[in-house]
């Protein structure tokens, strides 16, 4: 299942991968955020997606690909392209399917980039789940996906590239960028009853103290998932996240 398709607009294209039973029929959108490194392909994504989709009519998730990520076409990873991205991105839902019942789901760094977005923007969501989002952006970066040689060719003022499934070149430009973008010193109180956190106790890459700290401060409903990973390899730890996540959507 998965319909690939482009949104070109402002200068902009971005590839995207759509779910859903019938397009003709879409009541409801669920834009769906990749984490660093990542792309729309993701098979957790990909199986989030297929569940959200079976478990009620109407509805339909967009997978995009982050500037520099997936098939993406550009080289130098910018913070202010990933916010023009996913604005691109909702007003598509919206406009094309015609509805405002959007809802989010974000992983890692798309999680990092959707609360990045609602302090900056407000909330377009009415549901707004989150799965081991990167909530220290910066220290994640530096200190579990960057090597230590990496990071002194940042403190020279030169790129780096660093990743999983595609290697994202980034730069100083890049690193101040999220270290001025510290969601951390942001309040999310007026959006906390619309957002829902889920985190793995044994993530190696994204700290579980932090997100379990980021919700206790900002009133935000936490999930532990009991020795999961980063990456969720457990097939019936994801199932039992992705249950969760589409229960709080009540979908």
């Amino acid at each position: 299942m998965g319909k690939y398709f482009d949104i070109n607009e402002h200068g902009c294209s971005i590839r995207c991968k759509l779910f859903c039973a019938d397009p003709r029929a879409v009541k409801r959108v669920i834009v769906s955020c990749h984490g660093f490194g990542g792309s729309k392909d993701s098979a957790s994504a990909a199986t989030f997606a297929e569940r959200a989709v079976a478990k009620r009519k109407g509805t339909a998730v967009i997978a995009f690909d982050w500037p520099c990520h997936g098939n993406d076409a550009r080289k130098n990873l910018l913070l202010e392209d990933c916010d023009e991205y996913l604005t691109i991105v909702i007003a598509y839902a919206r406009e094309h399917f015609g509805t405002d019942e959007l809802y989010a789901y974000g992983t890692s760094f798309g999680g990092y980039l959707l609360l990045k977005y609602l302090s900056e923007h407000g909330n377009p969501f009415r549901k707004v789940a989150l799965r081991c989002p990167a909530i220290n952006m910066l220290g994640t970066l530096l200190d579990n996906v960057a090597s230590p040689a990496d990071r002194e060719t940042l403190d020279a003022g030169k790129p780096i590239l660093v990743g999983f499934d595609r290697k994202v070149k980034i730069g100083p430009q890049f690193v101040e960028a999220v270290r001025a973008a510290d969601i951390r010193e942001r309040q999310f109180f007026d959006f906390a009853d619309d957002i829902i956190i889920l985190h793995g106790t044994a993530d190696e890459t994204v700290p579980f103290a932090d997100s379990a700290a980021f919700a206790d401060d900002n009133v935000i409903e936490f999930v532990p998932v009991e020795g999961a990973d980063h990456r969720f390899h457990d097939p019936k730890k994801l199932d039992a996240a992705i249950a969760r996540i589409i229960a709080f959507f009540e979908l």
